[in-house]
């Protein structure tokens, strides 16, 4: 049988690498390993000292070895089984791919022989170790990306500087009390809330006193999310229908949006149209029932961010142009407006974060 050449440079490449005009042609990944190992077999047994006729793989154990011998020297040394290898021959085995299978003890003195090295082979605490270890610089890597892609986020562009000029003075005007419902909110008396819960027709049970209080601020606040929508200039080219069901969609979303971003850690309590300031208990038995649980927890989470207006403004827009309302005739002209509002929503918060302290 012919036999591949054994003292190849390892330095050259195989004939079908280099194209007519003597470029470096790029392969599959399996064709890069071939080429950048030529010349180079598995050092597990071919009798002049050279590797045998499996091909290898990559350099393990400080040897270059093939995936077969990469393995059985693995789990010799992780399992340590070489003090129970024998030999039939007296040590004096062949080894080469065909016969390698045969004699444990001759192969792994082979292995030895060419240079593997025990000390580098892990147990099973190391490998973990070592794999957490990747893990974690895999993690770190990833990281140090994405903060790296975050730095690089572009600013607000011209026209997106105008859209945002328009949205933050359509929030501004519509939303009770501005900057200073802190010191215009009244606290709810703590005795409301607490009476005995009536039942309501649609069987939920509620505090008539609270409920009372609540809807004299509803229909408000509701007429004001109105206003907003309607200064926004894409909103107004749209259908009437659509309007109308994008407005049904939204208007507690933007509602609870708005007394979330009025959360005061201090007091335990939401700010309701920028002038009632009411506990948890007082919400959820006033009407919203497990809704109150969800603002609240989500004033909680918007007050770490402290949002200025602009962001609560693009925020609301988002919110109000949400493509996935069912029945909508402009679903398309809908969702790029809210892309658009997303995108300025990005690049103001980037522009913020380096330029406003």
């Amino acid at each position: 049988m012919e036999q591949k050449p054994s003292t190849l440079d390892p330095l050259s490449e195989p004939e079908d690498t280099r194209g007519l005009d003597g470029k470096r042609k790029r392969k599959s990944s399996q064709c890069l390993v071939k080429s950048s190992m030529s010349g180079f077999l598995c050092p597990c047994g071919h009798p002049t000292d050279t590797p045998c006729l499996d091909w290898a793989t990559g350099y393990h154990y400080r040897c270059i070895t093939c995936e077969g011998c990469k393995g059985f020297f693995r789990r010799t040394i992780q399992k340590n089984l070489h003090p129970t290898y024998s030999c039939k021959y007296d040590g004096c085995c062949v080894i080469d791919k065909i016969t390698r299978n045969q004699c444990q003890l001759c192969r792994f003195k082979k292995c030895i022989s060419v240079g593997m090295a025990m000390d580098l082979v892990l147990d099973d605490s190391k490998r973990v170790a070592k794999r957490k270890l990747i893990e974690e610089n895999r993690e770190r890597r990833r990281k140090e990306e994405m903060i790296k892609s975050l730095q690089h986020r572009p600013n607000p562009s011209a026209e997106e500087w105008e859209l945002i000029h328009v949205v933050t003075e359509a929030h501004r005007s519509t939303n009770a009390q501005g900057s200073h419902w802190k010191q215009k909110r009244k606290f709810l008396p703590e005795d409301i809330g607490q009476s005995p819960m009536a039942s309501m027709p649609d069987g939920d049970k509620v505090d008539l006193e609270a409920f009372s209080e609540f809807t004299k601020i509803i229909t408000p606040a509701i007429t004001r999310v109105v206003d907003f929508a309607k200064k926004l200039p894409m909103f107004s080219e749209l259908p009437c229908e659509d309007q109308i069901i994008l407005l049904k969609g939204c208007c507690m979303e933007i509602m609870s949006l708005r007394a979330a971003v009025r959360y005061d850690p201090e007091s335990e309590t939401l700010t309701l149209s920028g002038e009632m300031a009411v506990k948890r208990e007082q919400l959820k038995n006033g009407g919203l029932g497990v809704v109150s649980d969800a603002i609240f927890d989500l004033g909680k989470s918007l007050s770490a961010f402290n949002l200025d207006d602009t962001e609560v403004a693009l925020l609301q827009a988002v919110l109000l142009m949400s493509s996935d309302r069912t029945g909508l005739i402009c679903v398309e002209k809908i969702e790029k407006c809210q892309e658009t509002y997303l995108l300025a929503f990005e690049h103001y918060i980037n522009y913020r974060k380096h330029n406003i302290p």
